[in-house]
């Protein structure tokens, strides 16, 4: 009897369930259909396909890409308008209050730290407001650091943008995928003459920013990081440095700092300012999530113009058709320089808010994808990139190094601007800029990886 008691509960420990013991199993997913990614605030999901990646109009004063290639393009989001000055406004204001919080702490403040023996950093109480008008001598002291002082000071309270320092770390995987760095696991230890060549950053005693490029030994994951210190305020003063013997005065003292223009898109931004935006928005979403997402970054120039072409593989604009008018409504599709000197036919002279062109937006939910500002991307630019790269999700992505050769940091830019003549607003055409270079009609807006099956 016991014989049977024990035979039969093996039996029936090892056809419980439908799981044999022994061997494996599969984890049927909760939903029929797999499973979603949650879309972020403000963007559009842009299905996975296939596109004739390329300009469609040959023009031989502005050589580009002349041959169209096919290639493909798997599904990412991306935000519906190019950033602004709001969105940026809320970073740079995020990396005031950080400081502030570290500069309360020097002062004693101590309501403003989490208390942490564990930890080496110094951990801020986000919780605890700032109280600005706190009278305490060493408290206005430590705020008043953050704006200008003395012969500075110019009558009106003005954030110092000098003091507006964003610091992280990147993860050099061009580093770790060279084959002199491959992780040996049987010994497990990377190889004796393994050594990696990035980047790292600091401040001299004179407050100023050294980017330098460094040789080390590789002997752990950690020597892969580099340290980046990005000043992250606008260059407002792009507005009469770029566009000289031009009367831009208003743009250059109100354009950022107004808030009148808050709905219209964030310029002076460098492509090294707009990737410390992406990681610092990649960090603000993951802190209130108990399950990370992908970080948010620059679309790559195939993603761009994908994304601009609708699903129309051969289009010419973000648009049905090949004109620039709304036959229609007898009125511009976006704001462009539409000859010599005429700036203001398409309602517009410099920018314009987002959205003010169609009231409905591209097949994929995007407004403003040609015209009004040009986009960054975090392609490479460089004239043989084409050659090289896939036919699947193609880029080409050089990670330069302080020390490099300015022309190894040109990154492709997309879209046409308010200054450009309508052959940049096709969704194939490209231009470049250098990467810490900011100009009065670039701006970005981000993209993110999705996960999950898209039909």
């Amino acid at each position: 009897m016991n014989r049977f008691f024990v035979v039969a509960s093996l039996l029936l420990l090892m056809y419980s369930c439908n799981r044999p013991v022994g061997e494996i199993t599969t984890r049927t997913s909760s939903s029929k259909g797999g499973f979603s990614d949650p879309k972020p605030m403000g963007m559009q999901l842009v299905k996975k396909g296939t596109f004739m990646m390329g300009t469609h109009q040959s023009n031989r004063m502005f050589p580009g890409r002349e041959t169209p290639r096919q290639v493909t393009v798997e599904s990412f989001y991306m935000d519906e308008t190019e950033i602004t000055n709001d969105q940026y406004r809320q970073f740079v204001l995020w990396v005031r209050d950080s400081i502030a919080y570290r500069e309360l702490i020097a002062a004693g403040r101590t309501e403003y730290e989490i208390d942490d023996p564990d930890s080496d950093s110094i951990r801020i109480r986000w919780s605890q407001r700032i109280r600005w008008n706190d009278r305490n001598e060493d408290v206005q002291e430590a705020l008043n650091s953050l704006y200008y002082q003395g012969d500075n000071n110019l009558g009106t309270r003005q954030l110092n943008a000098a003091r507006m320092i964003y610091r992280y770390q990147i993860f050099n995987y061009d580093q770790a995928a060279l084959p002199r760095n491959q992780f040996n696991y049987r010994t497990n230890s990377y190889p004796e003459t393994a050594y990696v060549e990035v980047d790292t950053a600091y401040i001299n005693e004179q407050g100023h920013i050294i980017n330098r490029t460094i040789r080390r030994k590789l002997n752990s994951r950690k020597d892969f990081y580099s340290t980046k210190i990005i000043n992250i305020y606008p260059d407002t003063l792009t507005w009469i440095n770029d566009l000289r013997f031009s009367f831009n005065d208003p743009r250059m003292k109100m354009y950022f700092s107004n808030p009148q223009y808050a709905d219209y898109p964030v310029v002076g931004v460098s492509w090294e300012q707009a990737q410390a935006f992406c990681h610092w928005r990649t960090m603000m979403y993951n802190s209130s999530r108990k399950i990370t997402g992908e970080p948010f970054r620059l679309p790559t120039e195939a993603e761009w113009e994908f994304a601009a072409k609708g699903r129309d593989r051969n289009a010419t604009y973000p648009w049905k058709g090949n004109s620039l008018i709304d036959e229609k409504k007898n009125c511009y599709l976006a704001n462009f320089k539409q000859a010599r000197g005429n700036y203001v036919t398409d309602a517009g002279v410099t920018t314009k808010a987002v959205r003010s062109y169609r009231t409905v937006a591209n097949a994929n939910g995007l407004f403003d994808m040609a015209g009004n500002v040009a986009e960054w991307t975090s392609t490479s630019y460089f004239s043989t990139s084409e050659s090289v790269s896939s036919d699947l999700n193609p880029t080409f992505e050089y990670n330069a190094k302080a020390d490099d050769p300015a022309h190894m940091k040109r990154k492709v830019v997309k879209g046409g601007s308010w200054k450009d003549i309508p052959y940049y607003l096709q969704s194939g055409a490209r231009s470049h800029e250098y990467q810490y270079e900011s100009r009065p009609y670039i701006g970005f807006r981000c993209v993110r990886s999705y996960r999950g099956d898209v039909k």
